[in-house]
């Protein structure tokens, strides 16, 4: 899936719309909907574009981390039963 806006872009419109234009206006102006407005306002509201490149970093972090901790998972399981045998 292609993104159309860059984080950078996305923290630009919901900065142009603390400045007083109104939702729907910004909306129509940037060609997004109301609802893609309230989305990134909920995960980007009064973030930095610093601040979110650091949240994307924490998230990949996360993942790695979290594929780490099921496969070590599958490991203990496995020996667990190679264990049971003898």
């Amino acid at each position: 899936m292609k993104r159309r806006f860059t984080e950078e872009q996305i923290i630009g419109i919901l900065k142009e719309a603390e400045t007083g234009l109104k939702v729907n206006d910004l909306c129509r102006q940037h060609n997004v909907t109301e609802q893609t407005y309230y989305r990134w306002k909920s995960k980007y509201g009064g973030m930095s574009v610093s601040e979110m490149r650091r949240l994307k970093e924490l998230e990949s972090e996360n993942a790695r981390l979290k594929k780490i901790v099921a496969e070590k998972e599958l490991h203990i399981d496995a020996l667990k039963e190679v264990v049971k045998k003898y």
